[in-house]
């Protein structure tokens, strides 16, 4: 029996949980040709819900045009203006011939090599002279806006860990040239979302950065726990067995609403119950669960500095005035401004984050780790 909880890979249909609100509105910008930049931690489903809300607009709008480009593993300005290219053709055309001619046609001047996987028709690999490539990129920026208009299409381009960006080489003259491009296209929006929230927060708002102001900010929040008590009763239902809502809280609270974590709690339980789950399984599960990432979590703290290990210290144990002179000594934090940096330094490695000027962990897990494990007197 395949399990009902899906993490670590985009989830659809059955195992897609709510984000009714932000569904609609991304459908409304990419229908209305909208650009938009979501913002969210590490794990939080932002690729899920991007490709959720675009099958669903390609459903009801056959014309438009989904181009999924993810920036983790590009790090040169040539490998983002291939992968654009290769990623606009296969969109247009799922046909050998077909994209062929596109080639032809809107990059015939680059000579570009063609391969095929003979398995996968649809599957184009896109090889380009970076001589031309440097010489001629508005060729590739403004492709997609030239055969939407050749072809009354509309285009959409999404664009995960945008702030990727940052490891090219001139970065900030990369993001100018596109601004200067993407900004003139009617038939091509961008739907651009990554993690790092201080980075995406710095290029998108910003006054001085060349994608201010680019398009609608939208910040993703957590999946409620109304939202999920009756997904998780539900996922236990369509495979028989039961879960009542007591326990579906505890997995939510234990998991601190935690999308990625929900899930991998959830199918922990799921797994340990035969027919029926009680409170004695979840807390199993979890116990469970934290010995799987004990070594990740060590490791990750290992990384960490002393200063940076004490303010956590301070943290777990519910201190707030972190730069108070009794704290500083009782956590071996030398001065303020050293409190300060080391603060800085864990939002920026993505260990905490500010929140309505509350610290606070941006993994539930680690954060359970360092409590009942690290720092247990």
């Amino acid at each position: 029996m395949d399990t009902p909880f899906i993490y670590g890979k985009l989830a659809s249909k059955n195992n897609f949980t709510n984000r009714s609100k932000e569904i609609s509105q991304l459908i409304t910008n990419f229908n209305s040709g909208i650009n938009t930049i979501l913002i969210s931690p590490r794990r939080w489903g932002k690729s899920s819900l991007v490709t959720h809300a675009a099958n669903q607009a390609s459903q009801s709008k056959p014309e438009l045009r989904f181009c999924f480009i993810d920036l983790f593993n590009i790090r040169t300005e040539e490998d983002f203006y291939q992968i654009l290219a290769q990623e606009v053709i296969q969109s247009t055309s799922n046909k050998i011939d077909g994209m062929v001619d596109l080639i032809k046609k809107f990059l015939g001047n680059f000579i570009p090599k063609i391969s095929f996987n003979p398995t996968l028709e649809s599957s184009l690999t896109l090889g380009l002279d970076w001589k031309e490539l440097k010489n001629n990129p508005d060729d590739i920026l403004n492709l997609a806006e030239k055969i939407a208009e050749k072809k009354n299409l509309k285009f959409v381009i999404c664009i995960d860990e945008f702030q990727n960006m940052s490891t090219f080489e001139n970065p900030l003259a990369f993001q100018q040239k596109l601004r200067s491009h993407w900004q003139k296209h009617q038939s091509t929006s961008y739907c651009l979302f990554g993690s790092k929230r201080h980075m995406l927060l710095d290029v998108f708002s910003n006054s001085s950065m060349p994608f201010y102001k680019f398009g609608d900010i939208l910040f993703l929040q957590k999946i409620t726990e109304e939202n999920w008590i009756p997904f998780i009763i539900q996922r236990f239902s369509d495979t028989g067995k039961s879960i009542a809502a007591s326990e579906a809280i505890q997995i939510t609270k234990i998991a601190d609403c935690h999308p990625y974590y929900v899930q991998q709690l959830a199918q922990q339980v799921w797994l340990r119950t035969e027919v029926k789950c009680n409170e004695k399984t979840v807390e199993q599960a979890f116990e469970n669960l934290i010995d799987q990432l004990s070594l990740l979590f060590q490791t990750k703290t290992d990384e960490l500095i002393e200063t940076q290990i004490n303010l956590l210290e301070a943290i777990i144990d519910g201190e707030v005035q972190l730069s108070s002179q009794r704290v500083l000594t009782q956590y071996r934090l030398g001065t303020s401004a050293n409190s300060l940096k080391a603060r800085k330094s864990l939002i920026n490695k993505e260990i905490i984050d500010i929140e309505k000027k509350n610290i606070v962990f941006l993994d539930p897990m680690y954060k359970h780790w360092l409590s009942k494990t690290y720092f247990k007197h």
